[in-house]
């Protein structure tokens, strides 16, 4: 099916409002003449009635009598509850309806509904009557619905279509449980489809019925061949020519075929068609992407007519993967290097229109990237026609993650999916590779140990769908690679004997986030080259989580700071480059993805990618530009980091110095600070590193290359504080401090920067006493990986000082404004065991014990607040705070002063600032 291209007769036109609809229902009752007869695709999304069904049972075929309100698609029901404070989502069963208006005409013709994607069991009926039902969530399907419309003898006719749905969880329908979020609803486009009698297969797995294969191409010459089958759903015998153009980018025929058949009434016909060669072909590749398109038509032999068309696009490639030199396209080298995917964004949840899921691609291609793992499961039919219209190589997976159920259903749906997934994606010139597991040994059953006798029966189960899942694939498309992705545990996966069954071994990889250190990364990917040498290898995963607010100047891991991030990217690509074996990589992942379960500093969001959720680069999209763009490229770093705060040399300087970084593929960078030449630095692997002397207030950054145009430039509006508070040449206005943390925190929405802690010092500012919360451990070096209810400043509440006893702040005398933030981290209820939160397996998911606490706390001696506990304000993992006046008098500052009566005094941030 041609995706957002609508036939009627020869008009093709984008629709998404109601008024398109009618426009064409009313065509459509113009278009009755026999040269008319072509297939149909018209979208439904506009004008659907939606209702959650709380509480309602999938078996119940009642849908509800009220609570409907106006939706359009693509939607899901769980685009904001996944982002509340509840434990959750919605996982049950939705309901939606619609109108559609029937043509007359269309009661010779055989008429489908068609979905995009669905999840993730859906069951559908068409006027009261069940016409068919799908399990999945990601792949495509359709149902025949001629035999349950009503038709009017002329005009439109009105017709009910009625989908029941619900993500809940089935043990029987893959994921089971994964590190993203199980969205329910008709998330993807839904197309009516009215075809002649006569037509392409339209009941082969939601496919178009035909099939693209090129079993031989050269620089010299190209084969294409063209498989389908035609259905003859009329009552009577039809003599039919299939012909097939192969037209290049200038509409030009290059290459045809045309077969005669005859079609017993009823009946479904197997063709193949194999063109004459294609002389000096145009080679499809990520340098020049060039499509042909191969349209097949169904002529009626007596009448002349097209009777049903399909276009198809075509790219003429070959290649190779190689276990000792990685991988070869149209005989060349090319390293695979881009992202993993996943179809959500900030507010749409995974209902995106089109444009969202090219633009993504796009984004790839702007970095630089040839290549898309689709993970984890088949995304929107947008994505890969944009990896093909742009160059992208792609490889496709069905959402076999983290564990298997050991039932024939189960087999059973692993099977159907795989086979959607590669009839409906065949045709796609981007695609090279089928994936059919990731990580699936992850989350072994309750029970169940690697050792133990269950633990070896389930690894044979494992192994056992996996080959099933190989053999089908071997049959349903040989020409392309197979691939199983899995997780670091390098000797579980060799004993269940998974990396000998695919033909390619994806390894995701977090050595030096997960586990680790950074040195193990180029560690493993040896290891398997020397225990694995003829097995091609791909790093499918990799990546740190990178929060855009959070910054150290000495990161560490598990800080979740840009520069942590920054280091990862740089350790792991200069170990992929340096090794001609490693094929492929990977990073996880292009942009931020919600992930439901998760906790952390940003709750329910994995933030392991190159960009934000709304697509802004981080410091690494700029780092791989740098090292894969073939034209001049410079890029000033942190450029989401334009607020910055930092304590001056001396009392008599007005600078601070901080690091800056610059990427770019050039051998050496000039950067110039509001005018002035701060001189050029060398390049050392696509990263140029400046000490830049920043001034209160806004610093213009500029960084060139000598002797080129290309330039870039942004200004950083700094906030500078002097060591002496009470400096006449640098006043005092605010400090903003996250205590037991090592990191600066910016605030961009509240024009706010937050300082790591300090001790105090005489004339400035500090703790006194005390110790940094950290849990139980050595995961996570300091604070929690809890969700911090009630705020949107988790980092802030995460971090704190324990048993301090003093904050001090020798400002000058005046009024102040003080805000006291506080969060019990350590009398918590246990934790999720996720084994991609940060607490890992192996504690006891926050790891605090549940002392009783109980303290009091003054403001320059006046007690502001009496008690501070369990009984009063301090609930667990809840973020509460306090703002108080205070008058700085005598030249003795501000002084907070914690008195314990039980337990530790404990301090998450102090806000201090001056009102007059």
């Amino acid at each position: 099916m041609r995706k957002n291209s609508k036939s009627v007769g020869g008009l093709f036109y984008k629709q998404n409002t109601a008024a398109h609809e009618l426009l064409l229902a009313l065509l459509l009752t113009l278009l009755v003449m026999p040269t008319q007869a072509q297939r149909v695709v018209q979208s439904i999304n506009a004008n659907w009635l939606f209702s959650k069904a709380e509480g309602q049972e999938f078996a119940s075929s009642v849908a509800p009598a009220s609570g409907w309100e106006k939706i359009s698609l693509p939607h899901t029901w769980n685009a904001a509850d996944v982002l509340d404070d509840e434990p959750g989502h919605y996982r049950g069963v939705g309901w939606y309806k619609k109108t559609l208006h029937i043509p007359a005409d269309w009661q010779r013709r055989r008429v489908y509904v068609y979905f995009e994607g669905a999840n993730q069991e859906a069951e559908v009926f068409v006027n009261g009557q069940l016409v068919g039902r799908h399990a999945g969530g990601y792949t495509a399907f359709s149902f025949p619905i001629s035999q349950y419309l009503k038709f009017t003898g002329t005009g439109l006719a009105a017709n009910e279509v009625l989908v029941k749905l619900t993500n809940r969880h089935n043990a029987d329908i893959p994921p089971l449980s994964a590190d993203f979020t199980f969205y329910g609803g008709i998330y993807r486009d839904v197309y009516l489809v009215a075809a002649d009698p006569v037509h392409f297969d339209l009941d082969n797995h939601a496919s178009n019925g035909t099939f693209i294969t090129t079993p031989a191409v050269s620089n010299k010459a190209a084969e294409v061949v063209v498989s389908g089958a035609l259905t003859n759903a009329s009552g009577e015998a039809r003599k039919v020519t299939v012909l097939t153009q192969l037209l290049d980018q200038n509409s030009q025929v290059v290459s045809k075929r045309q077969t005669s058949l005859t079609l017993k009434a009823g009946e479904k016909r197997p063709f193949q068609q194999k063109l004459p060669p294609v002389r000096q072909p145009q080679l499809w590749s990520p340098d020049k992407p060039y499509l042909y398109r191969a349209v097949s038509q169904v002529l009626d032999v007596k009448k002349k007519a097209p009777l049903d068309e399909v276009s198809n696009p075509v790219g003429l490639r070959w290649y190779r993967f190689d276990a000792a030199e990685g991988f070869f396209l149209n005989g060349k080298h090319l390293k695979l290097i881009g992202t993993n995917r996943h179809q959500d964004f900030p507010g749409l949840g995974n209902a995106l229109p089109d444009a969202l899921h090219e633009r993504d691609v796009e984004l790839i291609k702007q970095l630089g990237g040839n290549f898309l793992r689709v993970s984890h499961y088949p995304q929107d039919p947008a994505v890969l026609q944009a990896c093909d219209r742009l160059g992208i190589l792609a490889s496709v997976e069905i959402p076999i993650v983290n564990a298997i159920t050991d039932s024939e259903a189960f087999f059973a749906n692993c099977r159907t999916m795989q086979t959607e997934m590669i009839r409906q994606g065949f045709n796609h010139p981007s695609v090279i590779i089928w994936t059919y597991m990731n990580e699936v040994l992850l989350r072994l059953p309750e029970g169940i140990k690697r050792d133990n006798e269950p633990g070896r029966a389930y690894l044979t189960k494992v192994a056992e769908l996996a080959r099933q899942l190989e053999a089908l694939t071997r049959r349903e498309d040989p020409a392309r690679y197979t691939m199983i992705v899995n997780h670091g545990d390098f000797k579980l996966y060799q004993q269940a004997g998974l990396p000998a069954i695919a033909q390619l071994a994806g390894w995701n990889l977090y050595s030096g986030w997960y586990s680790g250190d950074l040195s193990g990364f180029a560690q493993f990917l040896d290891m398997h080259h020397r225990e694995l040498p003829t097995k091609p290898l791909l790093v499918t995963e990799y990546g740190a989580d990178s929060d855009v607010r959070l910054h150290s100047f000495q990161p560490q891991r598990f800080d979740k700071t840009s520069e942590y991030a920054n280091l990862f990217h740089q350790v792991y690509l200069k170990a992929i480059l340096e090794r001609p074996f490693v094929a492929g990589s990977n990073v996880w992942n292009l942009a931020e993805f919600n992930s439901e379960t998760r906790q952390e500093a940003v709750p329910h969001i994995n933030n392991k990618s190159l960009l934000t959720g709304d697509r802004q680069p981080k410091d690494s999209y700029l780092f791989y530009q740098a090292h894969l763009l073939k034209t001049p490229f410079v890029k000033i770093g942190s450029r989401g980091w334009t607020l910055r705060a930092g304590t001056a040399a001396t009392s008599d300087s007005l600078y601070c110095r901080q690091p800056v970084e610059v990427y770019t593929n050039q051998p050496a960078v000039q950067l110039l600070l509001n005018g002035r030449d701060l001189g050029t630095q060398p390049t050392e692997f696509g990263v140029a590193r400046f000490q830049v002397p920043f001034s209160n207030g806004v610093n213009q950054l500029r960084a060139q290359i000598a002797g080129q145009v290309v330039s870039d430039q942004i200004d950083i509006n700094f906030q500078l504080l002097s060591p002496n508070l009470a400096s006449a040449q640098l006043p005092f206005t605010e400090l903003n401090v996250s205590l037991g943390d090592k990191r600066t925190f910016t605030d961009d929405r509240l024009h706010q920067v937050w300082v790591p802690e300090q001790a105090y010092t005489p004339g400035s500012w500090g703790y006194v006493g005390g110790k940094i919360y950290k849990q139980a451990g050595n995961r996570v070096p300091y604070g929690s990986d809890r969700n911090i209810l009630g705020t949107e400043y988790d980092a802030i509440y995460e971090t704190q000082r324990l048993g301090l006893t003093q904050f001090r702040a020798d400002v000058p005398d005046g009024e102040y404004e003080v805000v006291l933030h506080f969060a019990e981290l350590e009398a918590v209820p246990q934790g999720e065991q996720l084994v991609y939160n940060l607490a890992g397996p192996g504690t006891n998911g926050n790891a605090s014990s549940k002392q009783e606490r109980a303290f009091s706390v003054l403001v320059n001696g006046q007690e502001v607040l009496p008690e501070l506990s369990a009984k009063t304000y301090l609930l667990p993992l809840q973020a509460v705070s306090f703002k108080v006046t205070a008058s700085a008098r005598a030249k003795q500052g501000i002084r907070v002063d914690f008195k314990a009566q039980q337990g530790e005094a404990m301090l998450n941030g102090i806000q201090i600032k001056r009102l007059y």
